[in-house]
């Protein structure tokens, strides 16, 4: 009897991808408010659709300053190349409309908090960080090749290398994990969207040659493998014009692709003090140094947080049998390396004011980036781990 193939799948969106242009409209605004003020409280939501963005959400900064919502949406709109009347949505006529108010003043009595380590949890909620030894940067397989398919695909675009491409694009990889020591790649199915006078054989073998062969081969990893390209047929009309976008729609693609839990929360639009956005690149952070360490080949990590209260209320491991220390063991390692209450996250990471755009982290994923200097993928707490875990081993 044959055996059944172990698959996995994932997938990507590029940066003109309706969802994905409000994700960067919402961290542009936050990048533009804490330029203003670095405790600003932001919590920005957008919707796009045919020529045309709507901003809402809660903002508020010191001395009322006003952010301009229109400068900065037409200014992402411009980056991403939507910047002619036949891609439907153009920065240079696009309507922009703002309907945003302060901060609810109930919220904000549990995050003013003069004392980093006092600062309560902006919200309730759990989040979940993941890291897996299956690649360099300990991201899963599937959604690390993913994202660099519509990102090599977007920046073969920008340079003019992509004849007759057009900024909405999406990826879909199957990784088959049947035998272990020969991962291959089964599927790669993209979808991107082309001018309306494309040759379509011309620019489906670009694709496949140019695009698919080449991040396999990055990868070492095989190019016989099945694809799909537009399966529909077309995909004239796209971005904006072809489906409304909303921010936070594309949660499992800025993480880790579906290869481990996700408490629901999205990150763009929102500022640090909203533990779905800092307390997740902190169990990132947990989860990528515990697996450096080799504590176990894959570790899921949850915390779970109560508005207004500076501790969480858990913290909960699951290493799916590959763990190489108890869970005893690895819950008093935690709690002895690691802080991650609010107030302290933001301030070991500098996240009011951070050395990155909250803007270029909302494509291609907040994970896995070696193209950003991010403070949570840094692997500067595996030695200390692994000076406890040696203690651990002579009790």
């Amino acid at each position: 009897m044959e055996k059944e193939k172990i698959l996995f799948t994932s997938e990507s969106v590029s940066e003109g991808h309706p969802d994905k242009v409000c994700d960067q409209i919402a961290d542009a605004v936050l990048d533009a408010c804490l330029e203003k003020d670095e405790n600003a409280h932001v919590a920005c939501e957008v919707f796009a659709s045919a020529n045309f963005i709507l901003i809402g959400g809660e903002i508020t900064l010191k001395d009322n300053q006003n952010i301009d919502f229109d400068a900065t949406a037409k200014s992402v709109l411009k980056k991403i190349g939507y910047n002619r009347p036949e891609l439907g949505t153009d920065y240079h006529t696009v309507e922009v409309l703002s309907k945003v108010k302060t901060q609810s003043p109930n919220i904000a009595m549990g995050v003013n908090q003069e004392k980093p380590e006092d600062l309560g949890a902006g919200d309730q909620g759990i989040m979940f960080g993941y890291a897996t030894n299956e690649t360099k940067g300990y991201m899963p397989l599937p959604i690390s090749i993913a994202h660099k398919l519509v990102r090599e695909a977007s920046n073969q675009r920008k340079n003019g290398q992509f004849k007759w491409a057009r900024p909405d694009m999406k990826s879909q990889v199957t990784i088959d994990y049947t035998d272990p020591k020969n991962i291959k790649i089964d599927t790669i199915l993209m979808s991107i969207q082309h001018d309306p006078d494309a040759d379509l054989n011309e620019f489906k073998k670009y694709i496949h040659e140019h695009i698919m062969k080449k991040v396999a081969k990055s990868f070492h990893l095989n190019s016989d493998f099945k694809f799909l390209i537009n399966p529909t047929g077309l995909f004239e009309i796209g971005g904006p014009a072809g489906d409304t976008g909303v921010t936070g729609r594309k949660i499992i693609v800025d993480t880790y692709g579906g290869s481990c839990e996700h408490g629901g929360g999205a990150f763009s639009g929102k500022d640090p003090t909203k533990v779905d956005r800092s307390a997740t690149y902190m169990a990132r952070y947990m989860a990528k140094n515990l697996v450096a360490a080799g504590v176990s080949d894959r570790l899921q990590i949850q915390l779970s947080y109560a508005i207004g209260v500076n501790h969480p209320l858990s913290i909960g491991i699951r290493t799916y049998h590959t763990a190489h220390y108890s869970d005893d063991v690895i819950l008093r390692v935690i709690k002895k390396v690691f802080d991650p209450r609010p107030g302290m996250i933001i301030k070991n990471f500098s996240l009011t004011k951070p050395s990155f755009k909250y803007q270029n982290l909302t494509n291609y994923g907040h994970f896995g980036r070696p193209d950003l200097d991010l403070p949570w993928e840094q692997l500067d707490k595996v030695d200390e781990i692994k000076s406890l875990l040696a203690l651990e081993k002579k009790k």
